[in-house]
């Protein structure tokens, strides 16, 4: 799963990602920081048959490190690599020969900004999706999951991201696939190439909205011919507003197809995350357009009186989490996708150990 860690930063027994890290040198202006937790859940979930299927699995454990050392009064340099190819619920069987990672970058930060190199989270991800829905195990779908699952547009990046003007903030960023790499659909592009996403943030006190662009030209599929083209575009637009220890969110996001029998897709989503003292309450509904000719189409042909739509989707996530202890939490989730056969519906409890 994305998710690493649940709990958001307003709840009142909230976790961040290294909180219960254990700083093992700190000196002369260097720090290195340990952590990391086990996930281990049982999930029942319908496949396309509308059968459950349902076992115990690795939820997403971690183990990283965070490091960062003072190069002048003004300027910071850091690196954080994180490790989350491990199977807890298989330990000893386990078989897997891929890369062992998830996140792995340097950076350097100070009052000009941050500028990170390496392999992390898109930015569409953190500013857009992440809002409405970043739980332990069922998210709502988004405009990544509408192209793949989203690791292809975490490699080989570069991001420059503004300090805050005024509550202004923006970041910049490319991807840059060389000669020698291969993009994710596996066909070699035979030359360089280097995508775009950029985005904007206002924050207002309680409020925040920021919107995001990603070109997507490194990811990429192979048309009947065998010739490489990018699969679309993706954007989107996140308020948020937080009361005491209630979130609440709204996003519109869309995937924009390229791809010659691909469907361009609207995603319409309101979330809310409640922290009641011993741990979160939070849930999103979100509507889904495929099919949709333009951005925010669903609204143009509800002014119209057109509702001649190829595809829509309903989706429901409910979710809870109980705090055992500063290091220790369970939860439990559910999830309506309303797919035919019910496909995607579930439930899902397990338990997050921090250190």
């Amino acid at each position: 799963m994305k998710k690493t860690l649940l709990a958001t930063a307003i709840a009142g027994a909230a976790f961040a990602s290294g909180a219960q890290a254990a700083t093992v040198y700190n000196e002369d202006g260097t720090k290195l920081d340990l952590y990391g937790n086990i996930q281990i859940a049982y999930y029942s979930v319908n496949d396309a048959n509308g059968d459950a299927q349902d076992g115990i699995q690795d939820n997403g454990t971690t183990f990283g490190f965070a490091a960062e050392h003072a190069i002048t009064r003004d300027l910071t340099g850091y690196l954080k690599l994180e490790l989350d190819d491990i199977k807890a619920d298989e330990m000893a069987t386990a078989t897997d020969d891929s890369d062992a990672g998830d996140t792995a970058f340097v950076g350097l930060k100070g009052n000009f900004g941050d500028v990170r190199l390496g392999s992390y989270d898109q930015l569409i991800d953190d500013w857009i999706q992440d809002p409405i829905t970043n739980n332990e195990g069922f998210d709502v779908s988004d405009s990544t999951s509408a192209h793949g699952n989203g690791a292809d547009q975490q490699t080989d990046k570069v991001t420059y991201t503004s300090p805050s003007f005024g509550g202004v903030q923006f970041a910049v960023g490319t991807q840059y696939k060389g000669d020698v790499d291969s993009a994710d659909s596996g066909v070699d592009q035979g030359s360089s190439n280097a995508s775009f996403f950029g985005g904007a943030k206002y924050t207002a006190g309680a409020f925040s909205i920021a919107a995001v662009y990603d070109n997507l030209d490194n990811t990429v599929y192979a048309d009947a011919n065998g010739d490489v083209d990018s699969v679309g575009d993706q954007y989107g637009i996140t308020g948020q507003y937080t009361i005491d220890t209630l979130r609440l969110s709204a996003k519109v996001e869309r995937f924009d197809s390229d791809i010659s029998d691909g469907d361009s897709t609207n995603f319409y989503a309101v979330g809310a995350r409640y922290g009641y003292g011993n741990g979160d309450i939070y849930g999103a509904y979100q509507y889904i357009d495929v099919g949709s000719g333009t951005f925010l189409s669903e609204l143009d042909e509800s002014l119209q009186g057109d509702q001649d739509r190829d595809e829509t989707y309903n989706e429901v996530i409910l979710g809870a989490t109980y705090n055992i202890s500063d290091a220790m939490y369970t939860w439990v989730e559910g999830a309506l996708r309303d797919k035919p056969n019910d496909e995607g519906d579930g439930v899902g409890v397990g338990v997050t150990y921090l250190f």
